[in-house]
């Protein structure tokens, strides 16, 4: 992604991230919807705004459903809930869309579960919909109005600055535990470039991954790419891609991993083979449970991100677009507004900006 500002610049004051967090999480008390269905939140307002995340098994989402559930509340939106039975289910988000559409909603708040959904999305905007990406950017990413979500490129790169400070010139033999191999989508493509951009390692196509040279030298010294496997973002698609690397290469000592649910997996696949105190695993997410697998030591570093933070700024921003036209805006030099990342992890390195286990705890979206 071009034109990209300092990590000081886009991340911005994080105590106050940390304030927006802990607000929204206090707020949080209703439950979410089933996976694959939808439901109104008894708000009574006038302004009708549907949520569509990718799915309600991961707990990211069910945190974003609350942040927005009580940022309705506040606002005196109308707000429905709708999910994708898994992740990368795009049927279910596109007759969400439709729903919108018909019940003649403000709004839509959509993590993209794929390509699929964009033209559905313009759908929606052709009818006067406002619609806002959370999380995950589509392609184009003008294909929303705007997307408020994490720098996951500087996510990435913040682990694999992490991992090359812990390797310390030591050959690095690398799993890459991905989202998707069936389609393409930024938030997987930008977390594992970024990742391997911190490491050192030269990268080919920035949209692409598992291109770049298999063999090569990382900032401090060597490195081997095993491979690439897919996981959907999952605990038993890491559990199954750790398995499957495994079994090319058992000198495996860095893992790299889309999200924590798909971390444990692989923790799980490592311990089974006896590795797991050999590897560096590394995440994004910041999630409570990732979180204490940093604690335990399961995960050595994560990136944490805000969800409940995305939810309420994507309803306060179509609550106020109804009141008053004011549209939000971008960040400074990206192409969406960034609701920024910090490392989290109990092995800090000189000279790179992180917290600990305990601090990302006290802020950390729930179970």
């Amino acid at each position: 992604m071009k034109n990209r500002t300092s990590t000081a610049a886009r991340l911005g004051s994080f105590a106050s991230i940390a304030l927006v967090a802990s607000v929204g999480l206090a707020a949080c008390s209703s439950g979410s919807s089933s996976s694959g269905g939808s439901s109104d939140s008894a708000s009574g307002g006038d302004v009708g705004v549907t949520l569509i995340v990718k799915t309600t098994s991961n707990p990211f989402f069910v945190a974003m459903e609350d942040g927005a559930k009580a940022a309705a509340d506040k606002a005196g939106v109308n707000l429905t809930l709708a999910a994708g039975k898994e992740d990368g289910d795009e049927d279910t988000q596109i007759q969400a869309i439709e729903n919108a559409i018909s019940k003649g909603d403000k709004g839509i708040l959509i993590t993209p579960n794929g390509p699929s959904v964009v033209d559905a999305i313009q759908k929606a905007r052709d009818a006067g919909l406002f619609v806002i990406a959370l999380d995950t950017a589509p392609d184009p990413a003008d294909a929303v109005d705007i997307t408020f979500a994490t720098d996951n490129f500087t996510a990435g790169e913040s682990i694999g600055k992490w991992t090359a400070a812990q390797l310390g010139g030591k050959k690095a033999t690398i799993a890459l535990l991905d989202l998707f191999d069936d389609k393409v989508v930024s938030v997987d493509y930008n977390r594992d470039q970024g990742f391997l951009t911190g490491l050192g390692i030269d990268t080919a196509d920035p949209e692409k991954n598992g291109d770049e040279a298999a063999t090569g030298k990382y900032s401090d010294g060597d490195y081997e790419i095993v491979g690439n496997e897919a996981t959907n973002g999952a605990e038993d698609g890491g559990r199954t891609a750790m398995e499957t690397l495994l079994s090319k290469n058992s000198d495996i000592n860095v893992v790299y991993t889309i999200n924590e649910p798909a971390a444990y997996g692989a923790y799980q696949a490592l311990q089974a083979a006896g590795k797991e105190k050999d590897v560096l695993l590394v995440s994004i997410d910041g999630g409570c449970a990732g979180v204490k697998n940093v604690s335990e030591g399961v995960i050595g570093a994560t990136a944490q991100q805000y969800p409940v933070k995305m939810a309420e700024l994507g309803v306060e921003a179509i609550a106020k677009l109804a009141t008053d036209g004011t549209k939000p805006e971008t960040s400074a030099g990206l192409d969406f507004f960034d609701t920024g990342s910090q490392l989290v992890t109990d092995t800090p390195v000189d000279g790179l900006d992180s917290i600990t286990s305990q601090a990302a705890t006290d802020i950390c979206w729930g179970e």
